[in-house]
């Protein structure tokens, strides 16, 4: 069943129906300025930081599940409705929400009233915008009251629940025009404020919850707005809120058009009062100033659609699968976009209270990100780095409003470190940009212990050399990628968090997973050793990554596939020994991506077993069988039901390690089929099952012995997106970047005939055709590069501010 449909030409997914099976939202703001805005309205709004400058409220595990947000009141006579359904949901005469890039239309129609709200966040803007558009489309004058309403919650958003005998006490307001001000604990320790006004005279206002929507009532069943007329209330404590209140007469076809603002204002401390307890007001009105007309806003909305022409037009294909071009052109770089803006920390299922920015997360969402705004991938890099302990060990995560690392967190999770090798040798493909290495970089924000980045590099290389297990395999420490797999955890304790506990000390839990890992990307450590002089040390690590290859070989292998790890008793996990969880994805992605056992046949036995054991109709599970019963020697993993998360669930993010590791061994109809079975515009139809949006990809699709196989949660943020770009663009489409020039290597469906791809890589201009007339899956016979053929499958770098043609016969 569908609830909407795509719009490709206005890169927008058009909902048709309110009551889409989980809230379906859509993300505002690319830099620092920030909202998420659902179907119906809900969402929340902040700066940086969901959790220490979160503007609005939300309610998690709230009931209805989407209530609360940014909502907009039409009461014609006795009838009283809302342009995105929620929160009155009065059935409408038309609904449509269009979830664009970067932006949001809702378009509501009632009586002969229709009602359209766009919301966006204008460029390097600390606000957003609401342009209100109220029609009379009957024959007869209309006489309607518009009541907007939002709920202040400029505070820690973590303190906000649970202290509430103080945060009860603190909420202050100021009004002035149409301008309602929120400057709660202001005088004392902040520097900020929000706002939120109307670029029209008012008929009246409130700012006081209970006032406004009465004790004993809903969202959908405000007092004012029953009454038709505000109460022009100033919050004292409590639960501060902004509503305005307008008058609108409307003559038959005649349109009036409002420009609403929530903002976020920082002054120095010098300069916070304009007189006593009367904040500075100046900023404010500057920002409203840019934005009064509708004039102005559309000027500010054309040039967003145009900064995502830009950002978009890096990379299309024009495969002839119209549901892959949707997916590669359009919603999955869009996504990449938003998971390297807000990593894990906010979504309807990340609160952005407990987790900030991930290291392993962060550097991973890069891969997907890094061609659109390099500049901005170089900067996140040094971040990252910066949060990096000299031994290569690392905070878990970090705050974004202060790039330091969350010390509740810790680290310890030994993957993390070669994660950073991922992020900059891809950067560095990408743009040629060797000076990376070079810059000062802190070791734990402090600046007196800064060392080049290539020493950050090093120490996270030389992290997994320096912490081996009894099979001189890498120690898993807290966990490695699979957060739930707690080796050294031992919790009998409900009170105690998997990822933190260390009740046995680790020193001998091995990954597999990291192996694979260390090969892949120690691979690339020596490449980058070689290309800057550092011959020496390339010689040390390739005799560092020869070892790994063999003790995988020797202590790795179980026959028929790579083992997941060796327990805290040494014990194999991940085996055909095991009664349950014999066989996981995560060592045979890894692995095989690092083909490490290839010419034995390794790889390729490793891969038709995952066909055999992990496939299924809706994706790769994570392990198989699964648990059905706790193991105190592995962790978290065993906790979930079967078929679910880590417990045998579809985790879409390792997916496209399956997906690479085909195109290693050339079947691209294996990765192919893979790639359908997880992108969300192919799940389109089944949308009643999948639950979640069909065009962002999800974290989690309940595998083959859940309750419910099929049914997917935890959308938008996940390293499924940037994972899920690289293995369809770089290896099943096979244009990859690489140091000295663009690789193009397909390796696709066999039915194909062939495909397209307009590709800007270092300033030019690749215009690619592919031709497979032979019909295989890879292997390249001719490269053409502007008319003339040359060796090999990497076109060297050309001429800057030029377009190029390539065309690529494979054969």
């Amino acid at each position: 069943m569908k609830y909407g449909y795509f719009d490709d030409d206005n890169r927008e997914y058009v909902i048709t129906n309110p009551k889409t099976p989980y809230p379906w939202i859509n993300y505002l703001g690319n830099e620092d300025f920030f909202s998420l805005t659902s179907n119906t309205g809900g969402g929340y709004t902040f700066y940086k930081d969901a959790k220490f400058r979160r503007l609005t409220r939300y309610r998690y595990n709230n009931v209805p599940v989407d209530d609360g947000g940014k909502y907009f009141y039409i009461k014609d006579g006795d009838t009283v409705w809302s342009p995105g359904w929620k929160p009155m949901k009065t059935e409408l005469d038309t609904y449509e929400c269009r979830h664009g890039m970067s932006y949001t239309k809702f378009k509501g129609a009632k009586n002969g009233v229709e009602t359209e709200v766009l919301q966006f966040i204008p460029l390097g803007f600390w606000g957003e915008i609401q342009k209100v558009s109220v029609k009379n489309t009957s024959s007869e004058v209309k006489k309607i009251k518009l009541f907007s309403f939002i709920e202040f919650a400029l505070w820690n958003a973590e303190d906000d629940m649970t202290n509430f005998q103080r945060n009860f006490n603190t909420g202050e307001v100021e009004v002035e025009d149409s301008v309602i001000y929120h400057k709660t604990e202001f005088k004392e320790r902040r520097n900020h404020y929000s706002f939120y006004s109307v670029n029209q005279a008012i008929n009246g206002f409130d700012t006081d919850r209970e006032s406004f929507i009465g004790l004993y009532n809903g969202f959908d069943n405000p007092d004012v707005v029953n009454e038709g007329k505000s109460k022009n209330t100033i919050a004292h404590g409590w639960s501060p809120i902004a509503s305005h209140y307008i008058e609108i007469e409307l003559q038959p076809g005649e349109q009036k058009d409002y420009v609403f603002m929530l903002g976020y204002v920082e002054v120095d401390e010098a300069d916070k009062w304009e007189s006593k307890l009367v904040i500075n007001k100046k900023p404010a009105k500057e920002m409203i100033a840019k934005f009064d007309t509708v004039e102005k806003v559309d000027a500010a909305y054309n040039e967003l659609r145009t900064y995502w022409d830009n950002l978009l037009g890096k990379i299309t294909i024009d495969s002839g699968e119209e549901k892959l071009d949707r997916m590669v052109n359009i919603w999955n770089q869009y996504q990449c976009m938003v998971t390297f803006n807000m990593s894990r920390s906010a979504s309807f299922f990340e609160s952005g209270i407990g987790r900030g920015m991930g290291f392993r997360d962060s550097n991973q969402d890069l891969i997907g990100f890094v061609h659109q705004i390099p500049e901005r991938a170089r900067e996140r890099i040094v971040d990252i780095a910066s949060t990096q302990f000299e031994d290569g060990s690392c905070y878990h995560q970090y705050q974004p409003l202060t790039k330091k690392g969350n010390a509740a967190i810790g680290g310890d999770f030994n993957d993390d470190p070669l994660w950073l090798i991922l992020s900059t040798s891809e950067y560095i493909k990408e743009t040629g940009d060797f000076s990376l290495l070079d810059e000062m970089v802190p070791f734990d924000n402090d600046a007196s212990r800064a060392k080049p980045h290539f020493d950050h590099l090093k120490a996270s290389f030389y992290h997994v050399v320096n912490n081996l297990g009894p099979h001189k395999l890498p120690l898993i420490g807290r966990a490695d990628w699979n957060d739930c797999l707690n080796l050294n955890c031992f919790s009998n304790d409900p009170n105690e968090s998997f990822q933190t506990t260390g009740n046995k000390k680790g020193d001998t839990a091995e990954s597999l997973m990291i192996a694979g890992l260390f090969v892949m990307y120690g691979k690339e450590y020596v490449k980058l050793c070689k290309r800057i002089g550092k011959n020496d040390e390339a010689v040390e690590a390739e005799v560092h990554v020869s070892n790994m290859i063999e003790a995988v070989k020797k202590h790795g292998w179980d026959g028929d596939w790579y083992l997941r790890a060796y327990d805290y008793y040494g014990k194999k996990i991940g085996s055909n020994e095991n009664e349950e969880g014999k066989i996981f994805i995560e060592s045979q992605g890894w692995c095989s991506m690092a083909e490490i056992g290839k010419e034995e046949g390794l790889v390729e036995k490793s891969l038709n077993s995952v066909k055999e054991h992990l496939d299924c109709e809706y994706g790769i599970v994570l392990n198989s069988p699964a648990f059905t019963k706790y193991h105190i020697e592995y962790g978290e993993i065993s906790t979930y039901p079967a078929g679910y998360k880590e417990n045998g669930g579809i985790f879409c993010h390792n997916n496209p390690w399956i997906m690479i590791g085909e195109t290693m061994i050339g079947r691209g109809d294996e990765a192919y089929d893979y790639y359908t079975k997880i992108a969300p515009s192919f799940l389109e139809d089944i949308s009643e099952l999948h639950k979640v949006e069909p065009y962002v990809y999800c974290q989690m699709i309940a595998g083959k012995e859940a309750f419910k196989p099929g049914e997917a949660k935890n959308s938008w943020l996940s390293g499924t997106a940037s994972w899920n770009f690289y293995a369809i663009t770089q290896y099943i489409l096979g244009v990859k970047p690489d140091y000295d020039g663009l690789s193009i290597n397909p390796c696709i469906p066999s039915k194909w005939d062939g495909f397209k791809m307009t590709r800007e890589f270092r300033g030019a201009t690749y215009n690619i055709e592919v031709f497979n007339p032979k019909h295989i899956s890879k292997g390249v016979l001719q490269l053409i590069v502007n008319g003339e053929e040359i060796e090999g499958v990497i076109v060297p770098i050309l001429e800057k501010g030029k377009k190029h043609s390539i065309q690529v016969i494979m054969g």
